[in-house]
């Protein structure tokens, strides 16, 4: 599989412009195996990074390489996902949701950070690569993307998340690591993970979850853990997903200090020894595709010491389109109860746009937040996250609502009419520029990117449905929340 880079960053300008996975990891293992390991330092290229020297022997709090997982086949974010992965959807103005997972490791002092994508994974890879080369990284420091691939031996596309280890682990056990973690790309909250790994090491575990300090409600599909009051993981619970009478249910074979008398749930974020890895992942489970269901109920079982870590702060999985929606709204609310997105202590990296400052003309906006590159005209926003380069027509109003943005210049788009979505409507208002046209009217809407809203389009779910698919038309309402699909194209006049 070719992964192609975008050569429009500055930084990237001297990296190739297109280099397969397999091809730069054999090109970084002959550099190594044609240097001595007495030397103090050497130099390796991968496809994110340039030639930077790499210690032989890495600082302690740097000896964790990070997993994370961009994507999933099946997502309840549709139409959000229909051309991006979960990991790469727009979040509160400016940031893509694996923004945040990418950042806790960079605040946390982890700098190896694989990120494994299948699914709809180009919007994605295009924003690691280009959003985090280098950035906070240090000088050995990387996101390196591992895109699907097949060979010889592997004729088929990842099944699950373990099998997907498994085929990578050539590539992810080239640097003397002591510990793996891994992590879901679609999750928002805000981690020190330097504390889980102290957690894990001064508990000598084989394997170490986090854990929600409580029961979450509805169980988030990684199931519950019941520990004792050494936190040691007794037995692991969990509930299908696709049928929730099916429950797996396995205890540890290990004695206990004392019975579990505590449930609380998984995040779906595990650290693993490195070695106790390679042995769940080829020599007691070669057949298991998924981590969570499969490995994890094996190994506590076959009696490894697993244990939990508590996590009593925010956290959100982004399950479902209204809780996405709410943790959009969560950002702009003045409380400590959702995301901060304006942590100095734990700031949130992306990609630098170089966008202008967006152009405010005598428009009445309260509680909202704004990205760069807007345009926004005599019109009324209230309560709204506004994203990057969105365009909004005089005397709209704008009320509850997340709009995406734009991925071109104001007015760019007019004559990119093969980014257009059929709107099924007889093909009018294809010369609907990008953004909110004049008059409109919006309410507890999530407008996904380069959607074309014309004039006088009442978007307001009036008969309030709670769930309805006008796909053709280009929207959807879940969950009462009406979602405009991506390029979709709403002519004039339109009532929602």
């Amino acid at each position: 599989m070719i992964l192609q880079l975008p050569s429009s960053n500055p930084v990237n300008l001297h990296i190739q412009a297109k280099l397969s996975i397999l091809e730069s990891t054999h090109i970084r293992r002959k550099c190594l195996s044609n240097l001595s390991y007495s030397s103090p330092s050497f130099f390796i290229s991968n496809s994110h990074q340039p030639q930077y020297p790499i210690s032989l022997s890495p600082p302690a709090n740097q000896s964790v390489a990070a997993i994370v997982f961009g994507d999933g086949s099946e997502s309840r974010l549709y139409p959000l996902t229909k051309r991006r992965s979960e990991g790469a959807i727009p979040i509160a103005a400016n940031y893509r949701i694996i923004d945040a997972v990418v950042s806790n490791c960079i605040n946390s002092n982890i700098n190896k950070i694989y990120a494994i994508t299948q699914y709809n994974s180009t919007s994605l890879n295009s924003h690691l690569s280009r959003a985090y080369n280098g950035q906070g990284l240090g000088r050995d420091g990387f996101v390196e993307v591992i895109a699907a691939y097949q060979s010889p031996e592997d004729q088929g596309w990842f099944q699950g998340t373990a099998d997907a280890m498994r085929r990578c682990l050539w590539v992810l056990e080239e640097f003397p690591v002591s510990e793996f973690l891994i992590l879901p790309g679609h999750h928002l909250y805000k981690m020190d993970y330097q504390k889980l790994i102290e957690a894990h090491r001064s508990s000598q575990a084989d394997i170490t979850i986090a854990a929600l300090d409580y029961i979450k409600e509805p169980d988030p599909g990684f199931g519950l853990l019941k520990v004792n009051s050494e936190n040691e993981v007794a037995e692991f619970i969990l509930r299908s997903e696709k049928d929730p009478r099916i429950v797996t249910s396995v205890k540890s074979s290990r004695k206990l200090i004392d019975y579990a008398n505590c449930k609380i749930s998984s995040m779906g974020i595990y650290l693993v020894n490195r070695q106790v890895m390679t042995k769940l992942l080829e020599t007691y489970f070669p057949k298991a595709n998924d981590f969570g269901a499969e490995v994890i109920p094996g190994a506590i079982s076959s009696g490894m010491k697993v244990q939990a870590y508590r996590f009593n702060g925010y956290w959100e999985d982004m399950r479902s389109i209204s809780a996405f929606y709410e943790a959009n709204m969560e950002c702009i609310k003045r409380s400590n109860m959702g995301y901060n997105f304006c942590d100095r202590e734990s700031p949130l990296y992306t990609m630098r746009r170089y966008l202008p400052p967006t152009t405010i003309r005598d428009a009445d906006i309260t509680d909202s937040v704004i990205g760069d590159g807007c345009i926004i005209n005599r019109c009324k926003i209230k309560g709204t996250v506004v994203g990057i380069g969105t365009r909004i027509g005089a005397g709209a109003i704008i009320e509850d609502s997340v709009i995406m943005g734009s991925d071109y210049q104001i007015g760019e788009c007019i004559h990119k009419k093969e980014h257009i979505q059929k709107s099924g409507m007889d093909g009018k208002g294809t010369d609907i520029s990008t953004g909110i046209g004049d008059d409109t009217q919006i309410r507890r809407a999530l407008i996904d990117k380069n959607a074309r809203i014309g004039r006088n389009v009442m978007i307001i779910n009036k008969e309030k449905v709670r769930e309805g698919n006008r796909e053709a038309n280009g929207f959807i309402i879940s969950e009462g929340i009406v979602v405009v699909l991506q390029n979709a194209v709403i002519p004039d006049g339109s009532i929602l």
